[in-house]
């Protein structure tokens, strides 16, 4: 085996490797509310960013100092909730709007209103979604289609 034809091998290989990647990446999207918990997390990581404390504030502060790691924290969770448990989708979604709604109030406008939105557009996204079913391959296509040739033959050898 030459060198040039290790490299070929190798780069088809990682190519190949790099579209399964992308397939499992897409019929993973397609079943989960994924941009909508995508909106929900980076509004919670904006109102962790902008309440940024040092810890020993933030412990000793009481809720002043820790509402926006709390609030954050939560609608980081509750994005990765909708991501890993698409069934509770309704109740993370609005559980998300309501924990953006309360940051807006407790931490510095909910991260100077940016992260306030992001919440509330990344809840909704989430409560409004609806299952798509995985994408059919052509082989799946090609199976269905034999299948209904088969039935119609049976059918025609039927007729006596």
């Amino acid at each position: 085996m030459t060198e040039s034809t290790a490299k070929t091998s190798l780069s088809t290989r990682t190519w190949r490797g790099i579209g399964l990647a992308r397939r499992w990446f897409r019929a993973f999207r397609r079943t989960r509310p994924f941009w909508g918990a995508l909106w929900l997390a980076l509004g919670g990581l904006v109102i962790i960013h902008f309440a940024r404390s040092p810890i020993t504030m933030v412990i000793g502060g009481g809720w002043n100092s820790s509402a926006g790691y709390i609030l954050g924290g939560g609608m980081v969770m509750f994005a990765l909730v909708a991501l890993f448990a698409p069934l509770y989708r309704s109740l993370v979604g609005i559980v998300g709007v309501l924990l953006g709604l309360a940051a807006f109030i407790a931490a510095n406008l909910g991260g100077f209103l940016i992260g306030t939105l992001l919440a509330i557009f990344g809840g909704s996204m989430i409560w409004a979604w609806g299952e798509k079913k995985p994408r059919k391959t052509k082989a799946d296509r090609t199976r269905k289609r034999e299948i209904a040739e088969v039935a119609e033959t049976a059918e025609g050898t039927d007729d006596r």
